[in-house]
């Protein structure tokens, strides 16, 4: 592989980490499936909770182009 601009490396890999991304969401999607299993609506909760936690975290470094996840005065 030849050198790869700093936009041609983002868009090889968001193409590759955004798609495996959704794949692993859609796993954690048939986890809904009742008839394969059993869950409570906390862990269905906690689970989302996480879920958009990591979402909007990665909003922000996106948003402010830095890692916002360090406390600082």
């Amino acid at each position: 592989m030849g050198q790869d601009s700093k936009h041609e490396r983002f868009v090889r890999l968001a193409n590759a980490r955004v798609n495996a991304a959704l794949k692993a969401l859609e796993l954690v999607g048939n986890l809904s499936n009742h008839a394969n299993y059993e869950y409570d609506d906390q862990e269905a909760s906690k689970i989302v909770k996480a879920l958009r936690e990591q979402v909007e975290h990665i909003r922000g470094k996106f948003a402010n182009g830095a890692d916002k996840s360090r406390f600082t005065l």
